[in-house]
């Protein structure tokens, strides 16, 4: 059984930067073997895409993130990261760490982040 804890959110100024982890534990397979991206869901919103990367390693981002959000992950800690810059207000949401191996989709409980103007 994967398990995903996020980390790292709090509220931030708008212009400021933040740094989410996700965690991943449970597995015999590491990090580098599964899909991993991020989501987040505002209030009243639908769950957006926020970046991944393939089981190949490919790192791709919203649109809404691009040039402001990086994805990186840590294969020695079976960590990923989310680092986010110049926050806007509509960052806000919780985000949500997500992992698929195989057929298996896994989600964390989420971290959340609000962004004050």
């Amino acid at each position: 059984q994967v398990q995903l804890v996020e980390s790292g959110g709090r509220l931030a100024q708008a212009g400021g930067s933040l740094k989410l982890s996700c965690a991943v534990s449970g597995s015999a397979f590491t990090i580098t073997t599964m899909a991993m991206g991020w989501y987040r869901q505002a209030p009243g919103n639908q769950r957006e895409f926020v970046a991944a990367f393939t089981s190949a390693g490919t790192i791709t981002y919203g649109d809404s993130v691009k040039g402001r959000f990086t994805i990186s992950r840590d294969n020695a800690k079976n960590t990923m990261y989310l680092q986010m810059n110049t926050l806007k207000p509509e960052d806000t949401a919780v985000y949500y760490c997500n992992a698929v191996l195989g057929p298996w989709n896994y989600w964390g409980k989420g971290t959340l982040v609000t962004v004050s103007s």
